[in-house]
């Protein structure tokens, strides 16, 4: 019985593991921060490194201005 609840923990353990290192890859590919070959290195950057540079993302990467629709007067 301990050998199969050791196993239990192991999985549970490796599979949030798991999910705390993919996270950020998805925020930051669903993310509007960034576009093209930047987004790829930052993902390639935190596939590498993880969380510390998923971290410096959130801080770095540059905030794009909401495009205005234009005024229309009527």
């Amino acid at each position: 019985m301990d050998g199969l609840l050791a196993f239990f923990f192991s999985a549970v353990l490796i599979f949030f593991g798991f999910l705390i290192w993919i996270i950020p890859i998805i925020l930051i590919a669903r993310s509007n921060r960034t576009t093209g070959k930047e987004k790829i290195a930052w993902l390639l950057v935190v596939f590498f490194i993880s969380w510390f540079a998923w971290v410096f993302y959130m801080l770095l990467a540059p905030l794009k201005e909401k495009p205005r629709p234009a005024n229309r007067q009527y």
